[in-house]
């Protein structure tokens, strides 16, 4: 046995795989929606690519909020040559619809909850502020006598 052989080749960085990907084919550069399977498309196409980096950079790729906008507003899904691949269903458009809701409703929650935060630290320091003027009047009045 060799070392190649005896070593795990280093697992894709999902990351670098999906800009990869976004560089080579427009239906990923553009979100479009994307065909049910594309990933045995794209398997055709990179064989040399790992099923888990793969596997991954999709799924980055398809809950990307500008991902969930165009299937949101999408009609047709589309293979990798951006050939028509089939609809995208109610079901698909409302599943959708409900996660971007989801993800900025917590997106206000979390700016709220960061301006509730900043005002009660602004409060804090006012009321610190407020009886460090307190002790000084207190010190001053007893200083004189």
């Amino acid at each position: 046995m060799t070392t190649a052989e005896s070593t795990p080749a280093k697992p894709t960085d999902a990351r670098v795989l999906l800009k990869d990907l976004q560089a080579r084919f427009d239906v990923f550069r553009n979100h479009s929606p994307l065909a049910i399977g594309i990933d045995k498309q794209v398997f055709a196409q990179m064989p040399e690519l790992e099923k888990k980096a793969l596997r991954i950079a999709m799924r980055s790729h398809t809950i990307s909020t500008r991902y969930l906008k165009e299937m949101e507003k999408g009609t047709v899904r589309l293979n990798l040559d951006g050939t028509p691949a089939g609809e995208v269903t109610d079901e698909n458009r409302q599943h959708a619809a409900e996660l971007l809701r989801e993800r900025f409703k917590k997106q206000v929650e979390q700016r709220k909850a960061a301006e509730a935060t900043v005002k009660a630290a602004e409060a804090a320091a006012k009321a610190e502020q407020q009886r460090a003027a307190k002790l000084n009047q207190l010190a001053e009045k007893f200083a004189r006598r």
